[in-house]
């Protein structure tokens, strides 16, 4: 089997001619926290304060906004991350988006999206929910969102770089890995399997295997 990566190492390659755009590339692994806390801690603050939402409304809107974003993130990994174009230009696009996370899976300094991408990302899907929900609700939608993307940005990093010791993290270890080292076409899923299971995007080897044990 042709191996998928170039190093397993905690080292990279220069993406950039410029030293400027080169010190953009890499992010420290707390600098999400940095960034998206306070806006999340906002929306909490209008859903319960400002708005004054009944707790089952804030609940329901929250849960909705953390479906959403499960579904965003497994689309685009797949769909965007994994989108592999035939021109030069596309080619080098597709590199610097997610390539060359795969050819070196473990440099801790390009693990979480650098601010320059997940910012205005965020202010996207921010002004569209807003076509779509009242202000209320829109609050603590928009906050579970963010923390969402949050537990994926670092909950992504913990993945590579931390000893897991409880089942469901181990679990989510083991099936992120399987996307790097041996089915990068399947388990677009980080932070949950859940749009695998719907959409049919599980391991080939693992529904193989799945299948054999019931037919036994």
């Amino acid at each position: 089997m042709a191996k998928l990566f170039v190093s397993n190492k905690d080292e990279s390659v220069r993406m950039f001619k410029s030293d400027f755009l080169e010190a953009f590339s890499k992010v420290h692994p707390i600098t999400p926290l940095i960034v998206f806390l306070p806006v999340i801690s906002y929306f909490w603050y209008q859903a319960g304060v400002t708005y004054q939402l009944p707790w089952y409304s804030v609940l329901g809107w929250a849960a909705l906004g953390l479906l959403v974003w499960t579904f965003v993130e497994y689309a685009m990994h797949r769909f965007v991350f994994h989108y592999h174009p035939n021109s030069d230009w596309g080619k080098r696009l597709h590199f610097l988006f997610h390539g060359v996370h795969h050819d070196y899976p473990n440099d801790s300094r390009r693990l979480v999206l650098p601010p320059t991408v997940s910012i205005p990302l965020a202010t996207m899907f921010y002004f569209l929910f807003r076509t779509m929900l009242a202000e209320g609700p829109l609050a603590p939608f928009f906050a579970m969102f963010l923390t969402g993307y949050l537990v994926y940005d670092l909950g992504h990093y913990a993945l590579h770089h931390f000893p897991l010791r409880y089942k469901f993290w181990q679990d989510l270890k083991q099936h992120h890995m399987r996307h790097h080292y041996q089915e990068p076409d399947q388990g677009y899923g980080v932070s949950s399997p859940l749009w695998d299971w719907i959409l049919r995007t599980e391991f080939k080897a693992k529904a193989a295997k799945e299948k054999e044990r019931q037919k036994a």
